[in-house]
C-alpha cells in the first residue's frame, strides 16, 4: 500500500449510494474497501480499480461476517481512515398496525445494528493503529429528522442512528476518532426512484417529489471525510430544495 493512501470501508458499495460514494472515494485515492451481500454488484463497482480495492462479500447483520470484514481490510491495507455506514434497507411500506415483528427486525437489524456492529469493529482498529484515530461517517436519512407515513421501522432505525453518532463522537474523540452523519433527501437512487414517480404524504396524498443527483451526496461525503480529524461535521442534510421535508408530518 502507498504509504499516503488512505483506507476507507464502504458498507452497501455495490448500489446507489454506496458506489456512488465509493467511486468518489477511489478517484480521490483512497483504497476502498467494498462490502454487500452480493459480490458480483461489488466488483462492478470497483471495476477498473481492482489494484485499489477489495472486495468482501458482508451480511451486516451478522457479527461474524462483520467481523471478517475488518480482519480482511486490515490484512490488505494494515488500518482503516474512513468507514462509511451506509448498508440499509427500507423495508416493507405499512401502517404500524400491520408491520409484522419480522418486517421490523429486517430493517432495524440492517440499519441500526449492522450500523453498531461495523461502528464498533471499526472503534477497535483505529484505537489501536499508528497514527492513531480515523472517522465514521454514518447514513441518517432525512427520516432521522421527520418520519414518511407507513415506515415506522425505517423512521425508528435512522433516529436511532442519530442516537448512535452522538455516542461515537462522545466516545470516539479521546482517541481522535471522529464520528458525523449525513442525512439525505431523496438522492436518486434504486432506493429512492418510487418518491420520484409518487409518494404517499402526511395529509394522505400522493407525490411525485422532486430528487438531486446522487453525485452531490457523494461530494458531501468527500468533504466530510477530507477534513482534518480535529475538525468534524458533526450533521450534514442533502435534499432536493423542493422536497416536502419540512413542515412534514
Amino acid at each position: 500500500m502507498n504509504q499516503h493512501s488512505r483506507v476507507a470501508v464502504v458498507t452497501g458499495g455495490g448500489s446507489g449510494i454506496g458506489r456512488a460514494v465509493s467511486s468518489a472515494l477511489l478517484c480521490e485515492g483512497y483504497q476502498v474497501v467494498l462490502a454487500g451481500r452480493r459480490e458480483e454488484t461489488l466488483l462492478a463497482t470497483l471495476a477498473g480499480r481492482e489494484s485499489q480495492g477489495l472486495v468482501v462479500p458482508t451480511d451486516v447483520t451478522q457479527e461474524a461476517s462483520v467481523e471478517h470484514l475488518f480482519k480482511r481490510a486490515c490484512e490488505e491495507f494494515g488500518r482503516i481512515d474512513l468507514l462509511f455506514n451506509n448498508a440499509g434497507t427500507f423495508g416493507a411500506s405499512a401502517p404500524i398496525e400491520d408491520m409484522s415483528l419480522e418486517q421490523w427486525k429486517l430493517v432495524v437489524d440492517t440499519n441500526l445494528t449492522g450500523a453498531f456492529l461495523c461502528a464498533r469493529e471499526a472503534v477497535r482498529v483505529m484505537k489501536e493503529q499508528q497514527p492513531r484515530g480515523g472517522r465514521i461517517i454514518n447514513n441518517g436519512s432525512v427520516s432521522a429528522q421527520s418520519p414518511r407515513p407507513h415506515a415506522v421501522a425505517y423512521t425508528a432505525s435512522k433516529h436511532a442512528i442519530t442516537g448512535l453518532t452522538k455516542a461515537i463522537s462522545l466516545e470516539g474523540r479521546a482517541y481522535g476518532i471522529a464520528c458525523g452523519q449525513i442525512d439525505i433527501g431523496n438522492a436518486a437512487t434504486e432506493l429512492s426512484d418510487a418518491f420520484g414517480k409518487g409518494a404517499l404524504q402526511a395529509d394522505g396524498s400522493i407525490l411525485a417529489e422532486p430528487q438531486i443527483d446522487v453525485r452531490h451526496v457523494s461530494d458531501a461525503v468527500l468533504y466530510m471525510a477530507g477534513l482534518p480529524l480535529d475538525a468534524n461535521v458533526q450533521f450534514i442534510t442533502v435534499m432536493a430544495t423542493n422536497m416536502p421535508l419540512i413542515g412534514r408530518g
